[in-house]
């Protein structure tokens, strides 16, 4: 994301601990290096987490040291690694602190337009057809406000499938580039994104955030009725 968002806390805590564990140590470090962060870092990604958190465990608690835990893009755990790590400290009684900073679902969320009271975050959806429609189907009658991540060589498969279950005038938003340069958002139905996303190669550039507005009342007495 933006530089700028980064917070002066974050980086007085990234300065201060002993090892930072990130996804790509070459993607992190432009960060470390344009805040002046020498603290050295490691590797910690979805296929080695499991080994590494074991491995980091029993460092801190043998050394007593301090070791932080961010991202390539966003929040970690968020559809990021961490969880096995994080699980793993609090069942071994290692004090776990966040630092709040940028995170692209609710950056993408306050400015849909939709409703935010209620919402529900789906992460990415399965890059396989049958179980992405399955899933599909399983939200078709959900009321709440819908946040997806997707990747931009899956978006407009995504958006096609979307309008499959939901219909293709449901209320859309999609968020792309957050807090970069290139930040956009567009706004229609699923019908009206899915021509901008085949008809404009830059919509489906970055890294994304799609936002469906719920199902209407009408549909959730339709489901309520089949399911008698």
């Amino acid at each position: 994301g933006n530089l700028g968002d980064f917070a002066p806390r974050a980086a007085a805590v990234l300065a201060a601990v002993d090892v930072i564990y990130c996804e790509d140590t070459r993607h992190s470090r432009r960060l470390l290096d344009h805040f002046n962060i020498r603290t050295p870092v490691a590797a910690l990604h979805a296929h080695n987490e499991g080994d590494v958190s074991e491995r980091l465990l029993t460092r801190l608690a043998a050394a007593g040291q301090a070791c932080a835990l961010i991202s390539d893009a966003g929040t970690p755990l968020i559809s990021d690694p961490g969880f096995p790590l994080v699980r793993a400290a609090r069942a071994a009684g290692i004090p776990v602190y966040g630092l709040p900073g940028p995170c692209a679902l609710v950056a993408a969320l306050s400015v849909s337009g939709l409703p935010t009271a209620r919402f529900v975050f789906e992460g990415f959806l399965p890059a396989q057809a049958g179980a992405r429609a399955s899933r599909l189907a399983a939200l078709a009658g959900d009321s709440r406000t819908l946040v997806f991540y997707e990747a931009p060589h899956r978006l407009a498969a995504s958006l096609e499938a979307m309008g499959e279950a939901f219909g293709g005038d449901r209320t859309a938003v999609l968020a792309r580039e957050l807090t970069k340069r290139f930040e956009t958002v567009y706004a229609g139905t699923l019908a009206e994104l899915a021509a901008r996303v085949a008809s404009d190669p830059n919509a489906a550039r970055g890294e994304c955030v799609l936002m469906l507005a719920g199902a209407p009342e009408a549909a959730q007495a339709d489901d309520a009725e089949l399911a008698r």
